[in-house]
């Protein structure tokens, strides 16, 4: 499962939470009070035409400790949802980068989503003649989790419910009723919490995300969650948001296959024609936004071709 992307929203959401339930020695360490920036713009820029690949899933965020010792830091996220021999190559070079720029301390952590048991990275080191560069990072494993689940489920951090749906999705993969079950059932328990509505929509989105459905699927769903929230008498929640998401979606999906076939188009000219045909078929909009960086990089039409053949997985 290559999904990033609802990492990176649920993280920028609901920071603090992501911090106290993944590295809670690094949480209590941190003067929230002084607030926190997120420095997207200044990351793209540093990482921007980098050998080891552009990047969507990574955060930098600014913050202010306790102790005062540091005027500020910088907590590179860097997360990964697919075994690669290069990624603890990329922590090295994108934490250099980032002190280079800014010379502050820069901490960089990784959150592992991937369902290989075997791939734990935690460290990049090369030496020669008394030469030595280390670069040793702490690591989450999604996954770890799935001998937890009681305990996460008594555990009111949003992100033990995000970590909990996650490791449903990839259990139940290529099932759709059995996601469609789970996904019902999830939302659902966010009624039952009592949590802040900010946070409840954070929620919502990951889990909407990750445990995508055809639509008659979902629309079951928002019904069901209609009628819990008239049974509250609560406010809707979730509808208004979710129709606005939808209709984001049907705005943005248009632009990126007409990007994605001029890209095509440009590379390959006519012998490009029947890919860029296929570009339209993509409906999903994370593997959209992918495949079209990826397809800048790639070096033949052979190569082209065998991107949408993985994007179709």
């Amino acid at each position: 499962m290559k999904q990033d992307s609802p990492w990176k929203e649920a993280i920028e959401a609901l920071f603090k939470d992501f911090l106290k339930f993944f590295f809670p020695e690094i949480y209590k360490d941190i003067d929230f009070s002084k607030g926190y920036v997120f420095l997207d713009k200044e990351l793209h820029q540093i990482i921007k035409g980098s050998k080891t690949g552009k990047r969507y899933s990574d955060k930098l965020v600014k913050v202010y400790l306790r102790d005062g010792s540091e005027a500020w830091l910088l907590i590179h996220i860097e997360i990964q949802g697919y075994e690669q021999k290069e990624f603890p190559e990329r922590m090295y070079i994108y934490n250099y980068r980032i002190f280079d720029k800014f010379r502050k301390n820069v901490i960089s952590l990784a959150l592992l989503t991937d369902d290989n048991p075997k791939f734990r990275p935690n460290e990049y080191c090369r030496s020669r003649w008394g030469f030595a560069a280390i670069c040793r990072f702490p690591m989450v494993k999604i996954i770890d989790y799935r001998k937890r689940l009681r305990e996460l489920k008594s555990n009111p951090n949003p992100f033990a419910i995000i970590v909990r749906a996650y490791l449903k999705t990839l259990q139940v993969a290529g099932n759709v009723q059995k996601r469609y079950s789970w996904k019902k059932r999830f939302l659902l328990e966010l009624y039952e919490r009592g949590m802040k509505r900010e946070t409840l929509l954070a929620i919502f989105k990951f889990i909407d995300w990750i445990m995508e459905l055809p639509e008659g699927l979902d629309n079951e769903i928002l019904e069901k969650i209609k009628t819990v929230e008239e049974k509250k008498k609560m406010s809707h929640m979730i509808l208004p948001e979710r129709i606005g998401m939808k209709k984001g979606v049907e705005k943005t999906m248009p632009l990126l296959h007409n990007a994605l076939a001029t890209i095509i188009e440009i590379k390959y000219g006519e012998a490009g024609q029947a890919l860029a045909a296929r570009a339209a078929r993509v409906k999903n909009l994370d593997k959209l936004q992918k495949l079209m960086d990826e397809l800048k990089h790639a070096q033949s039409l052979p190569e082209a071709e065998k991107l949408f053949i993985k994007a179709k997985k």
